[in-house]
């Protein structure tokens, strides 16, 4: 298809013939020898067309790829050849596509792999030809690995190292710049005893205005366009001045193997994106941010179940998703495993577990194993765990952690943790629980006499002592109230009964009187008593100096509305007055008269 455009035989010139074949012969000698320097000089002329690939000159293998040559607008035919190796896919190119310029591949192999040019030809003539296409597949061999040798969190100004490196034995690595078209970089291997290998690239200072995303790849020097997947995206992240995030985690900052935790990461700046990164990671990890209310972002990273190589130091970093630039790091936050060092401190509290609010509390954490640092919790605190260093005496290692003064703050549950200076963040099993009471001045119990008021002790006993007074006077106040009670009711009884006695004979009846009294009031002495207020109440029956009285006058002059107080009072005064009965006498035939008087 190619060959037949380099010679410079026309089929019309198979028709001449015989004789007329040594004048024309002589002239197309003459003028191929003036011809000769003219055509290769109009050959130069034609500019060198455009050859690129679409979608890109890398690509994965299996996907489509098509390959595009662009010269003048007057051109009859393009050409594609590949160098140091005839690309016979080309051949199977429909004309009508090669016409155009249209090199397409529906499924690129390794086998299309290479170096490729492109020519048009145009007026007799072809062009130079275009710049060299290096299209690559890759996919060929299995993913390296590309890390940052110290870390991917680097100041702005500094140089950075990475290496990419994989257990297969490439001869060379490629690190590419993601997002831009710069000549990648290619490096020789170096290679490890068993089998590896690997190279280390250096990058250029870095500065916040850019993004600095990478992947590498490995090859062979016998296939150089043939080349392994790619490794995974490693972006570099450059901080910024901007404000920084806050982070926090739930529900607390030690874990134990098995458990998970959420570690929060927030703003009131708008970012769209967030970076955690744990202290000495090659990677870190992002999320987009979503908005709970305007004007705030978070962004939520879940840990667990979490394992000893969780524990470590971790920071956010946030970012606008139209900007290159990051934020400020946020704070560190310790996340501590515990129950990685088989030991169990023990903890105590001075003066003890109940205390005033105001007064001076120490935490006391001791142990017999070897620790460089003891760490302190609150059960229920946002905090970071408090840290003291350690104190050695004889034969046990103990920490200090003192609070001066305390408050309902304070009050909760408390737990010791033993660390090592080797791995700070792996933790001993927990201490015993240690619950400290903080009461406010009026809660305080009464100290008893001869206790110390700052022991333990003393305070119990306090406590009892009261009780035990509250209790007394309770049942004394009891007792009081039920003699009183009683005494009510009894002089209820004693009114309720005289009432009786004093209504047991109805208003208007007359009685005779008994012959003999003295033998009544000692058989009835209620009984007396009223008879001995009713012959109080009535006037003498005898006439005085020989005159009568009559009954019935004796009956109209008494009063008709008398009180049982004011018949009282008469029988008194009458009693008083009266002289000394007369000596017993025989009964009169004259029968005595009776008043009957009502009692209101």
């Amino acid at each position: 298809m190619t060959a037949m455009h380099w010679g410079l035989n026309h089929p019309q010139s198979r028709a001449v013939g015989g004789d007329a074949m040594t004048p024309i012969l002589t002239l197309l000698i003459c003028l191929g020898l003036s011809l000769g320097p003219r055509t290769h000089v109009q050959a130069g002329t034609l500019p060198k067309p455009t050859l690129w690939a679409e979608p890109g000159s890398m690509i994965s293998e299996g996907s489509p790829v098509t390959l595009r040559c662009q010269g003048s607008l007057q051109v009859q035919e393009y050409r594609l050849y590949r160098e140091k190796k005839p690309a016979s896919w080309v051949r199977r190119i429909q004309q009508e596509l090669v016409k155009k310029g249209y090199f397409a591949i529906a499924s690129i192999t390794w086998e299309h792999a290479g170096r490729y040019r492109c020519q048009y030809y145009s007026h007799s003539w072809w062009s130079e030809p275009s710049d060299p296409l290096e299209l690559v597949v890759t996919g060929a061999y299995s993913k390296p690995t590309l890390s940052a040798l110290l870390s991917p969190v680097v100041a702005s100004g500094w140089n950075v190292t990475l290496q990419c490196g994989s257990r297969v034995a490439f001869d060379n690595y490629i690190l590419c710049k993601e997002g831009e078209d710069e000549h990648p970089q290619c490096l020789n291997s170096h290679f490890h005893p068993r089998g590896w290998s690997w190279a280390v690239f250096s990058v250029v200072p870095v500065s916040p205005s850019h993004r600095w995303s990478y992947r590498c790849y490995g090859y062979d020097s016998r296939s150089p366009y043939v080349w392994s997947l790619p490794s995974d995206l490693l972006e570099l992240l450059v901080p910024g001045v901007s404000k920084k995030p806050s982070l926090s985690v739930q529900p607390g900052p030690v874990v134990a193997p098995g458990e998970s935790l959420t570690l929060q990461c927030g703003s009131d700046a708008g970012y769209d994106r967030f970076s955690l990164y744990k202290e000495g990671a090659c990677d870190f990890l992002q999320r987009p941010g979503w908005q709970p209310q305007a004007g705030l972002s978070q962004a939520n990273f879940l840990l667990g179940p979490v394992s000893r190589s969780h524990g470590g130091q971790y920071r956010y970093y946030s970012a606008h998703n139209l900007s290159s630039q990051w934020s400020a790091p946020s704070d560190p936050l310790d996340i501590l495993i515990a129950g990685q060092i088989p030991d169990r401190p023990f903890l105590s509290v001075q003066p003890g577990p109940t205390v005033a609010s105001g007064e001076n509390v120490t935490l006391l954490c001791q142990s017999t194993g070897e620790f460089h640092a003891f760490l302190l919790t609150q059960a229920g605190a946002a905090d970071a765990p408090s840290a003291s260093k350690i104190n050695v005496q004889i034969s046990k290692y103990q920490a200090e952690f003192p609070m001066s003064p305390v408050t309902s703050a304070h009050a909760g549950t408390y737990r010791c943790y033993g660390s090592r200076s080797s791995n700070p963040h792996l933790l001993t099993h927990p201490s015993e629980p240690l619950e400290l009471v903080v009461s406010g001045p009026e809660d305080q119990p009464l100290t008893p006499t001869g206790s110390d008021p700052q022991s333990g002790l003393g305070r119990h006993l306090g406590v009892v002592t009261g009780v035990l007074v509250a209790f007394v006077l309770l049942l004394f106040l009891l007792l009081l109230l039920f003699l009183v009670l009683r005494h009510r009711r009894q002089g209820k009884r004693w009114t309720s009964a005289q009432r009786k006695a004093d209504f047991q004979h109805p208003a208007g009846a007359v009685e005779p009187e008994p012959r003999d009294r003295g033998l009544q009031r000692r058989s009835s002495p209620a009984a007396d008593t009223q008879e001995e207020n009713l012959y109080a109440a009535v006037k003498d029956t005898q006439p005085e100096d020989g005159v009568e009285l009559d009954s019935r006058a004796a009956t109209s002059e008494a009063p008709q509305d008398v009180t049982y107080a004011q018949l009282q009072s008469l029988t008194l005064r009458r009693e008083a007055t009266e002289p000394p009965p007369p000596q017993k006498r025989e009964p009169s035939a004259e029968p005595s008269v009776y008043a009957t008087l009502a009692i209101h």
